[in-house]
């Protein structure tokens, strides 16, 4: 079997969460992020759908964690960004946090937007 060491570029993988906080890069934030190929900064939640605006044209897909357990996001919020050319994939936050790191890994245009647990 051949083992490849995986190199995650300048986009910052997701290294661990826990309650109220997210390790990003080795660095700790807390609250809700968003972390992408602008690097990583703090997100207001479904209220800011403004900053992940920032994101056309640099990402796909966004993945959505929505905290502990699988939620639906608000329509309004999603069609926002699905209107302006961003997919968008609501699933828990340790999931989301999982996927996109495997989708950088690969190469992939991702970014996480990503409630606490």
């Amino acid at each position: 079997m051949r083992l490849n060491e995986v190199t995650f570029s300048d986009v910052k993988p997701i290294d661990g969460y826990g309650p109220g906080f997210f390790r990003v890069g080795g660095e700790a934030i807390e609250g809700a992020v968003c972390v992408g190929p602008d690097g990583v900064k703090a997100w207001g939640g479904y209220e800011d759908s403004a900053s992940l605006m920032e994101l056309v044209d640099k990402v796909d897909v966004l993945f959505i964690g929505t905290g502990a357990e699988t939620a639906h996001v608000p329509g309004d919020f999603r069609t926002a960004l699905e209107e302006a050319g961003i997919g968008v994939e609501a699933m828990n936050s340790p999931a989301a946090a999982r996927t996109y790191n495997v989708l950088i890994s690969e190469g992939r245009r991702v970014a996480a937007a990503l409630l606490p647990v």
